[in-house]
């Protein structure tokens, strides 16, 4: 956990930046029978029977200090979609970074053993050199980030029934790119001193 705390203390830099990473699921719903469009006085209205057309994950990357976030929606959320997601980290949106400060949770497919899976040993090992990787703890996934962008997107987005992947991909598309044009940043207050007096408990206790 103070690992994590310490790395969120340090001031923006482009060469290294602090990049958080998480995922979530969506199901995919489609309706039964159309919706009752709104009318004055009264919310549109759905009917309580849908369609189910699969699950879909989201892969969310974001920078806090820099108010920049990224979407990306794959068919699985296996070690070999995880690779490609740090692939396209690397040599798409952070290319001119020295290395990329990623905070992530430990969840098996978040590995630099997922890259050397998916890819011949050389680009592996050319990936994991650009990577300082911080897990959070087991139980601490409230230290990510991109959890919190994740609610964010799930409250202002992706709330709603939505029936296939185009749509999905073109509405996450749409919210990341108004965030992104607002540049909502996050201002992380809670550091490891916090965390030493409110959290006390967690600590070993220590008999001089």
């Amino acid at each position: 956990m103070e690992d994590v705390l310490d790395v969120y203390c340090r001031p923006y830099d482009a060469r290294f930046p602090v990049v958080c990473l998480d995922e979530s699921s969506k199901q995919l719903v489609g309706e039964v029978r159309p919706p009752l469009p709104m009318q004055a006085g009264k919310p549109e209205r759905v009917d309580s029977h849908y369609r189910r057309h699969g699950v879909r994950n989201l892969f969310m990357c974001c920078e806090p200090l820099r108010g920049w976030r990224h979407v990306k929606v794959t068919g699985r959320r296996t070690k070999r979609d995880f690779a490609e997601m740090i692939r396209e980290l690397v040599d798409v949106h952070y290319r001119e970074a020295e290395r990329i400060v990623l905070v992530m949770d430990n969840l098996n497919t978040h590995t630099p053993g997922a890259l050397y899976e998916a890819f011949a040993p050389a680009e592996a090992r050319r990936l994991c050199e650009r990577l300082e990787i911080h897990y959070t703890p087991r139980h601490g996934s409230w230290l990510n980030i991109a959890e919190c962008e994740l609610s964010a997107l799930a409250g202002q987005c992706t709330d709603r029934r939505i029936a296939d992947e185009r749509t999905l991909q073109h509405e996450v598309a749409a919210w990341q790119r108004e965030r992104n044009a607002r540049q909502v940043t996050v201002d992380w207050q809670f550091t490891a001193q916090n965390a030493r007096i409110k959290l006390k408990r967690l600590y070993p206790s220590i008999h001089e």
